[in-house]
């Protein structure tokens, strides 16, 4: 009997991740794979859908101006309540650590829906960092009933948090499965080359809400110096429409004539702007496991990472928001001859080898088609 897997997500970090999932469950036999978006993001999430030839079956339409947490996880909440309970499910799968997500594992708890993890087990260890990602992590860790780990790091952590291991599948991040196919197109962008002048560039993504504020202030303050000292190479940042975000941003730096600061890019772009810089500096998850698929070090704008196996692996560095310390890492970057340089572009990808989404789907297969014992299956599916 076919078995019905549900795969939610809402954002576009959590649909290029999970594209590869979609992809591979369609094409597995036993399965009928669905898509239930929540909107969380809008445009964004269009875009990467589009970008990976995703129609989603069911379409929450959450987004509104100024949301609040409690508008997501309510509106999430309710809306998949009445997905679940018409498409009764045998299997829920979510990704990460977003709101969505969160919401969408409590929603398939409530109904008894066995729900599967997609990069599960990353811990920072602190609640409040990243937040709320960290506490959304550790509550879908606490309901999931399959754990599907990047990494030995993150797999030891769900061991310590006793999980049974018989319910954790060593996977590889789906991050790198969704770069090498997005990378093996390679597109140009035209005018984008043309944007940054034929310098070198460093690109730059920064938009986590613990950054907000004064760490923000300190991060530009930095960017700004480095640009003013170094006319030679183009900052591109993508900056993020919130206002936390954009508004600052442009006011300390739209004055240089070597920052680009433009709108935000879709995936193609952004795995372009990757192939083509010479560095980074992100606050973002994703990025951290990209960029060494390039060969591209990574500066962390974050005061810890959830991410440490780019940390211990070398191939990226983590300065906080720092002025001091994100001038001192970019300076040793800039020169590409150096020791620093060619070790942290040389190490390889710690997070994966673009199989992760195959490993999941036979998982799951294999969890629901068979009667393994490891999972109770939802009164749905009876």
């Amino acid at each position: 009997m076919m078995k019905t897997v549900i795969s939610v997500f809402g954002t576009r970090p959590e649909a290029i991740k999970m594209a590869p999932v979609v992809h591979a469950l369609a094409e597995t036999s036993g399965i009928k794979s669905k898509v239930c978006v929540t909107g969380q993001h809008r445009d964004l999430l269009d875009q990467a859908m589009s970008l990976f030839g995703i129609a989603p079956d069911f379409d929450l339409k959450l987004m509104k101006p100024s949301q609040t947490l409690f508008d997501i996880t309510g509106g999430a909440l309710g809306g998949l309540r009445e997905v679940f309970d018409a498409t009764r499910p045998d299997m829920v799968l979510v990704h990460g650590d977003t709101t969505t997500s969160m919401a969408a594992a409590m929603a398939a708890f409530y109904l008894r829906i066995p729900v599967g993890h997609v990069e599960a087990g990353l811990r920072s260890f602190d609640v409040h960092s990243p937040w709320p990602e960290e506490f959304n992590r550790r509550t879908i860790g606490s309901l999931a009933r399959l754990h599907f780990a990047p990494t030995e790091r993150a797999r030891d952590n769900l061991l310590a948090e006793k999980v049974d291991p018989r319910n954790i599948e060593l996977t590889g991040n789906t991050a790198i499965d969704a770069v090498q196919m997005i990378a093996a197109r390679d597109e140009d962008f035209p005018e984008i080359r043309q944007r940054v002048s034929r310098r070198r560039i460093v690109l730059v993504t920064a938009h986590r809400r613990e950054n907000f504020g004064a760490p923000f202030s300190r991060i530009l303050q930095a960017l700004r110096l480095y640009a003013q000292r170094n006319p030679g190479m183009m900052l591109v940042y993508p900056a993020h429409p919130n206002p936390n975000i954009s508004g600052p941003a442009h006011a300390a730096l739209a004055d240089l004539d070597n920052v680009a600061l433009i709108p935000p890019v879709n995936y193609q772009e952004l795995v372009f702007l990757l192939r083509h810089c010479q560095f980074v500096l992100t606050d973002s998850g994703g990025i951290q496991e990209e960029a060494p698929t390039f060969g591209k070090p990574v500066i962390v704008l974050r005061e810890n990472t959830e991410r440490p196996e780019a940390v211990e692996a070398g191939t990226a560095v983590l300065v906080g928001s720092d002025p001091r310390k994100i001038l001192l890492a970019m300076d040793v970057l800039t020169d590409e001859s150096s020791g620093s340089y060619r070790q942290m572009s040389s190490v390889g990808n710690p997070f994966g080898d673009g199989n992760a989404a195959r490993r999941i789907a036979a998982r799951v297969t294999r969890d629901l088609t068979q009667d393994s014992g490891l999972l109770v299956l939802s009164e749905h599916s009876a």
